[in-house]
């Protein structure tokens, strides 16, 4: 498989896995308590992750071996997943399903910030700002959101779920930032316990309770998919991701996000695709295209500089062979 294809694949599955965890989360939060649900979810999760590499992986591929490799796990376990979902679910219980994808569909336009301060080598133009912005106004269109409602009396809440794609943003630049030499496979499955301690801890400082919890079948089945495949699984790919192409446009993934939840929404709780939906998914696929542009012709620049340095340095080392 080309480098292209894996990609492309990795794209289309972690879009397709996270889309669902709102469909889910939204059927799953009438049962569980939301930290409590969080807290369950990296407990599948980690189990399956765990298990795996532990069965495919040498000890010398599993253990930390500095403290980047430390910094990369804690910002994987504590940033991306345990505070970005834990902030998540918590709004998602107040604020509509669209209304959240959008917001948490920011994470991509937050990276730059954080990169900027803390990697030398991310870097968006002018144009690639441009078809963030595009795309983001896609997503808009996709959940129909009215620009009203963000500014009603769910504020409190829709600024939770912000606050969850402030702490993913944040977490993919350390990451990056961190450099570790462990696989983003093992560094996962590393995390994953890390997260479920952080979010059980924080269901217990908030009172929460097995007992509050109504397993019901529709439960379960929320339980499971976002333990399963929209946790280990979509972990997975979505960082396996990021390791390929860098938090600024790895995170671009955020914005296919709600087009999947839509769908989901429209297959499984009867919702309608509007024409609005329509021009939506159109304007998104503007903004990718810009952005696709950005990425070919940073990729042109990279390589056309490094032949010239090759070609420099060939010249260079055959000058004293003429004298």
């Amino acid at each position: 498989m080309t480098a292209t294809r894996r990609r492309l694949v990795l794209f289309v599955l972690t879009a397709f896995f996270f889309g669902g965890t709102f469909v889910a989360a939204k059927a799953g939060l009438d049962y569980l308590p939301p930290l409590l649900f969080v807290a369950l979810r990296f407990d599948i999760a980690a189990v399956l992750l765990v298990g795996y590499v532990v069965a495919t992986r040498s000890r010398a591929e599993l253990l930390p071996r500095s403290v980047r490799d430390v910094v990369g796990i804690l910002a994987t376990g504590v940033f991306v997943i345990g505070l970005a979902n834990a902030l998540l679910f918590v709004g998602q219980e107040h604020v509509s399903s669209g209304v959240g994808s959008i917001i948490f569909s920011l994470n991509p336009i937050l990276t730059p910030v954080f990169a900027m301060a803390l990697l030398a080598d991310e870097r968006l133009s002018t144009r690639g700002v441009l078809g963030m912005l595009i795309g983001l106004l896609g997503v808009g269109l996709v959940v129909g959101v009215d620009p009203a409602n963000l500014l009603d009396g769910e504020a409190l809440w829709k600024g939770v779920v912000f606050l969850g794609a402030v702490s993913g943003a944040l977490g993919t630049v350390l990451i990056r930032w961190a450099d570790t030499s462990l696989s983003s496979t093992v560094r996962t499955a590393w995390a994953l316990p890390v997260s479920a301690a952080l979010t059980h801890g924080m269901s217990v400082a908030s009172g929460e309770s097995l007992a509050a919890a109504t397993w019901s079948p529709t439960a379960l089945v929320a339980l499971a998919y976002v333990g399963v495949f929209a946790g280990a699984v979509a972990y997975l790919t979505y960082f396996g991701f990021l390791d390929d192409v860098g938090p600024i446009r790895g995170n671009l993934v955020f914005y296919a996000v709600p087009i999947v939840a839509t769908l989901g929404g429209t297959a499984l709780l009867g919702e309608s695709i509007s024409t609005l939906t329509v021009v939506g998914f159109a304007t998104i696929f503007t903004g990718f295209a810009v952005l696709a542009t950005e990425s070919l012709r940073g990729t042109v620049v990279r390589v056309y500089d490094e032949l010239g340095s090759r070609v420099a340095g060939l010249a260079g080392g055959a000058a004293p062979g003429r004298d």
